[in-house]
């Protein structure tokens, strides 16, 4: 008998809560909204979303550092870009969830 090693898949709830924080800011996920269309410098994001450089930035700080986007100098500007596929899946099952329950979310009073 061949004793087969699958990967470890960590389940920990509070990691789970983690990672969907980090999604939890509208903002983050106008970020990631612009880079499916294809990776963009901070000062293309900043012009697209109408905030301040140094917001941005944190935005982008924490997506990165989460996994969710990753970037590379070229001369003085970092560009961005979606670190993993499964992002535009993670984007678009929610909507399809929320085509159904946006009234709900809407009104929940637990999570503002």
């Amino acid at each position: 008998m061949v004793n087969v090693i699958t990967p470890t898949v960590v389940t920990a709830p509070e990691l789970t809560a983690k990672f969907f924080r980090g999604l939890g800011d509208p903002t983050r996920i106008k970020i990631l909204q612009h880079l499916l269309e294809g990776e963009k410098n901070v000062t293309q994001l900043v012009e697209l979303l109408g905030l301040p450089q140094g917001r941005v930035s944190s935005h982008l700080a924490c997506l990165r550092w989460c996994g969710y986007v990753h970037s590379y100098r070229e001369g003085k500007n970092v560009y961005y870009a979606v670190a993993d596929t499964r992002v535009r899946d993670l984007l678009r099952l929610s909507g399809l969830i929320l085509t159904e329950n946006a009234e709900r979310v809407l009104a929940c009073k637990v999570i503002r």
